[in-house]
């Protein structure tokens, strides 16, 4: 195998599947990435078992190729060319069990490992496919990961659900005391509602792939795995495009398990709505959070006629108080929440107002936008 071709052409796929890879791992060769190399172009492959990533860059006349593939030290490789000048040509080829890199004045070795133990992620038949653009597959994952559990011996709440019905892919996380649901237009052929939940990592990645544009993405859902392919640029794909950017394939497995029944937990019914200044909440709540310790997040809410005060106390007898005005014609209230459940929703939330619907002390609360259907969010209530 021997490979001739600019810092830049190698450095692009690389950097797209080192997120992927081990830094520690049970197998040494998951600190590797699979390096493929053909006449017409190179491919990085990293994986973690659960996600698996595939990076592809075209080759163009400028570049010397001789086919071979070897896996390599993928942080090493990265920061290595990282370092070099942006202008620089590498060379690289394998001796023996060695791959030697060289640019300019500089030598590089690495030991490897044979390809052909480079585990991979087994093919799934698609069950089903979807389009879906990738500013709104973006815009439902940010909108809700933040609510998926940490760690839980339920497994299934570490991950996002998705959830396709006809022209709709909705997402959906909880992590027990807090619920996220964003729903995004899709292309669907007509069937029956189908969910899969994806695991964490998974979600990750794909996040950290996606862009803001209208380029359409295919969704493949298989048995056990979510396929999608997209521009490692994050531009749009055009039929006449000679592909210089590349292409990244993205894989990962599904959770094994059944997601809640989340409708069962959304607060029906609620008749106290407030309506709150979006900023002047989020900035309220931010300060009062200050009072409070990491062992108890909790802020007591007292709701009367148009006004909201927030309160938080902690173990040293410090207190904090917020009053501000708000739209309510309800009863008086007095419920307490998690300050930060309440400031991560507000941190997904937009527009210039906020809607909270309660019913009474103990029930859940419902925010979301005053403009806008799409995302909605459950908050449950804590004891003081």
């Amino acid at each position: 195998m021997k490979l001739s071709i600019g810092r830049e052409q190698l450095l692009k796929p690389l950097q797209q599947v080192a997120g992927v890879v081990e830094r520690k791992h049970t197998m040494p060769i998951l600190a590797n990435v699979l390096l493929q190399v053909s006449a017409e172009e190179i491919s990085f492959t990293g994986t973690d078992l659960e996600v698996e990533l595939v990076a592809t860059q075209k080759l163009n006349q400028e570049h010397f190729a001789q086919a071979g593939e070897i896996t390599i030290p993928c942080r090493k490789l990265l920061d290595i060319c990282k370092s070099l000048p942006s202008n620089a040509m590498i060379e690289l080829s394998l001796d023996d069990n060695k791959l030697l890199i060289k640019s300019g004045r500089s030598r590089f070795s690495l030991a490897t490992l044979p390809a052909q133990d480079f585990p991979s992620l087994e093919e799934d038949a698609g069950a089903f496919s979807l389009n879906i653009s990738q500013g709104n597959l973006k815009r439902l994952i940010e909108k809700t990961a933040f609510a998926m559990a940490q760690q839980d011996v339920r497994y299934y709440l570490t991950g996002m659900l998705f959830e396709v019905t006809n022209n709709q892919l909705r997402a959906v996380t909880t992590d027990g005391h807090r619920l996220a649901l964003f729903d995004a237009q899709a292309e669907t052929v007509p069937t029956d509602k189908i969910q899969v939940i994806v695991p964490r990592k998974g979600v990750q990645e794909l996040q950290r792939l996606l862009n803001d544009d209208d380029s359409v993405l295919h969704l493949t859902f298989g048995n056990n795995h979510l396929q999608v392919t997209l521009p490692i640029s994050g531009g749009k794909k055009k039929e006449d495009d000679n592909d210089n950017e590349g292409f990244v394939s993205f894989t990962s497995k599904l959770i094994d398990g059944k997601f809640p029944d989340y409708q069962r937990v959304l607060p029906r019914g609620g008749d106290k709505v407030v309506l709150v200044s979006h900023e002047d909440f989020r900035n309220a709540l931010q300060r009062v959070a200050i009072l409070t310790n990491e062992k108890y997040k909790g802020v007591k809410f007292l709701l009367k006629n148009n006004e909201l005060c927030v309160q938080a106390n902690n173990p040293e007898q410090e207190e904090a108080r917020e009053e501000m005005a708000v739209e309510y014609n309800g009863d008086e209230l007095e419920i307490a929440f998690n300050v930060q459940y309440l400031i991560d929703v507000l941190g997904v939330l937009q527009g210039t107002n906020t809607k909270m619907i309660l019913s009474d002390a103990n029930a859940s609360m419902l925010m979301q936008e005053t403009d806008s259907q799409d995302a909605l969010y459950v908050v449950m209530p804590m004891r003081l």
